[in-house]
């Protein structure tokens, strides 16, 4: 990659901050420091409504898909809420369910601001330094013509192993889906962005950094993010364990917040 040492000693703008390099596979981003990027979006099953044995079901799952992620893996989770445009349209094949949609919508349509929600899973790998890379040739000899090919390989088990964590999570939550390279953009433009639209990959999907903002970063002790105002909340401690219901045989609710509906 371009060294860009040589014209710039220190960031200047939020492009400089920003990791992601370049789409190298379907939804797949390469980050500056080396390491692959991949943003799945899901929604977690009616908790609410759950037995006990269901919450405890889901813990489980949810855990066996986790604990398969050692050192060099990330994983972030992230929920946006989004106002609600408008009452989405249907066609009934009967006039009874037709009016009770029409009160729905009445209802839906008086009321104040609604919101939805929307939730992606991102996975980070960082492979071994290449340094690890050039020891294990030295002490293990490969077939010829493998020499030089760490990079795809990790490539290929990166994809491997969060395209088997999806199917993993499809158990649970049939609507996660792994984004595309559009989806992809949008979504990491709305973490940077307080203008949301849809993002199209370019022709040369590089420099992702600088093609995606479009807002400017002030800094200080108010920083804004373009016209927003940005507020960071420090937590200064967290409780040795989490607080339960009355009942103790309930899950905790803080294992299962990321998985709600």
């Amino acid at each position: 990659m371009l060294n860009l040492a040589e014209y710039q000693k220190r960031p200047a703008a939020l492009a400089d901050y920003l990791p992601w390099a370049c789409l190298i596979a379907p939804g797949v981003i390469l980050n500056k420091d080396g390491s692959f990027q991949r943003t799945f979006a899901y929604r977690g099953p009616d908790l609410e409504s759950s037995t006990f044995e269901e919450l405890v079901g889901v813990c489980a799952r949810v855990n066996n898909v986790l604990r398969r992620f050692s050192s060099g893996w990330a994983l972030f989770f992230e929920a946006q809420r989004l106002p609600a445009l408008g009452y989405p349209t249907s066609e009934w094949r009967d006039a009874l369910a037709w009016l009770v949609d029409e009160e729905r919508r009445a209802a839906f349509e008086e009321a104040d601001t609604h919101f939805e929600s929307a939730y992606y899973l991102t996975f980070v790998y960082l492979p071994p330094a290449e340094t690890i890379d050039r020891a294990e040739n030295l002490l293990l000899e490969r077939p010829d013509g493998r020499e030089g090919r760490a990079y795809r390989e990790h490539l290929e088990r990166f994809i491997a192993e969060t395209t088997r964590a999806l199917d993993l999570l499809g158990s649970i939550m049939p609507s996660a889906r792994a984004l595309d390279d559009d989806e992809t953009l949008t979504f990491l433009h709305s973490t940077i962005s307080p203008k949301r639209h849809r993002v199209v990959a370019p022709e040369i999907p590089a420099y992702l950094d600088g093609v995606l903002v479009d807002a400017d970063l002030s800094g200080g002790l108010e920083p804004t993010l373009g016209s927003e105002v940005l507020k960071t909340i420090s937590i200064l401690g967290l409780s040795s364990r989490t607080a339960r219901p009355s009942s103790s045989k309930i899950c905790p609710a803080l294992t299962l917040k990321d998985l709600r509906a």
